[in-house]
Formats: structure tokens, C-alpha cells, sequence
């Protein structure tokens, strides 16, 4: 398989669980819901955000159309440089790291453009498909589906702890969905096992510039 192809099923396979996931919850569950799915420390729990990965905001309408327009320059960007650095033949690991970066990014920005046109609200209801009063929100302006929530440790800090004692400590806090652990395990893996290229990939450019 080449890594042209290697890179577009990682992309599909990502966006395609992405999805089918996202509508599921969107079509099953009304906001705030959740699923025990292994005791109480994961949870399929229904949230909304209007913002980044992990739940993190980009307040106002105007920021949300320019949160979105970065996202669909940002996956371009890295679509075209993933491209261009399999012509150079890189490793496939780092293939597929670029690929599941890609992919995070293109499956958050279809909720952002999408989801707001395709469904109605979650509100103290489950959502309907295509509405026939339209939709919850505008193009661009479309909640990012999360529900992934993994409460490994859930505790109160002893009170004789300066500072913290007495109050709750919750790891790991944010819920997320499959695009947000894409984008993670894409950069942990460069950061981790590729470092290295792309300081040297640094280095050369360095070279051709002082040589020009």
C-alpha cells in the first residue's frame, strides 16, 4: 500500500467512527445524559461545545465562524505539508500521525458547519434529523458533538492539604470525542518518536536559505 493510500484510510476510517459515533449520541441521547459503559470510570456523557477540542469555548458568533475558518485553513495546510512530506518518503509512522491530526481537525469542523443545519437542539430532547422548522443553528455556527468521559480518579483532597484540602479533584475532566483523541495521539506520537525529523527537516531549510 502506498503511503498516499496509508494516509486516506486513516483519514476515512477516523472520520467515518467520528461521525457515526457523533450521530448516534446526537439521535439517542438528550444533553446531559450519560451511559455507564465500564462502572463509573467510562461514561458515554452527551455534551455540546461551541469551541475547541476538550470542551474549551471560542465565545461570540463572530468567534465561532473565525474558529471554524482556521480549523478548514489549518487541516488544508496540513493536508498539502503531509503531501509533500510523502514524496520525500518518511516514515509510515509519522504517515499516520499527520493523517490522524487531518482527520481530528476535519471531524470537528463538520460539526461546527453541519450539525447546527442538520439537526434540531438537544435541550430536554433528543434531536431530530433534518427538522422541518430547520435547524439549531447557521452554517459555520454548529455545536461539536462530545461524550467520551473517563473519571479515573475521583476524590476530595484531604483537609489538611494547604490550599487545595477539602476541595474535589476529577482525572480526567473534560469529555472529548474521537477527532479531539485523534488530534492527541497524532502530536504525543510526533512529539515522542519524531522529534528528530523534523529538527533536521529545520536544519536543512537553514542550510538551502544561507546557501540562497
Amino acid at each position: 500500500m502506498s503511503q498516499k493510500k496509508l494516509a486516506i484510510l486513516v483519514i476515512i476510517l477516523i472520520l467515518v467512527f467520528d461521525q457515526i459515533l457523533k450521530v448516534w449520541i446526537k439521535t439517542s441521547f438528550v444533553l446531559g445524559e450519560e451511559l455507564n459503559v465500564f462502572g463509573n470510570w467510562f461514561i458515554l456523557h452527551f455534551v455540546e461545545n461551541k469551541g475547541m477540542a476538550f470542551g474549551f469555548e471560542f465565545s461570540g458568533k463572530f468567534g465561532k465562524v473565525i474558529l471554524t475558518l482556521f480549523r478548514l485553513i489549518a487541516a488544508t495546510a496540513i493536508y498539502w505539508y503531509l503531501l509533500k512530506l510523502i514524496k520525500k518518503g518518511i516514515p509510515n509512522g509519522l504517515v499516520i500521525s499527520i493523517a490522524l491530526i487531518f482527520a481530528g481537525a476535519i471531524g470537528n469542523v463538520i460539526d461546527s458547519a453541519f450539525y447546527g443545519l442538520i439537526f434540531s437542539d438537544s435541550f430536554g430532547r433528543i434531536a431530530e434529523v433534518f427538522p422541518a422548522g430547520g435547524g439549531y443553528a447557521s452554517f459555520l455556527h454548529g455545536s461539536v458533538v462530545d461524550m467520551l468521559f473517563f473519571p479515573l480518579i475521583d476524590t476530595t483532597f484531604p483537609t489538611w492539604l494547604p490550599f487545595v484540602g477539602g476541595e474535589e479533584f476529577m482525572f480526567f475532566r473534560p469529555v472529548f470525542n474521537i477527532a479531539d483523541s485523534a488530534i492527541t495521539v497524532g502530536i504525543t506520537i510526533i512529539l515522542i518518536f519524531y522529534r528528530k525529523f523534523f529538527a533536521e527537516e529545520d536544519k536543512k531549510a537553514v542550510e538551502v536559505s544561507a546557501e540562497e
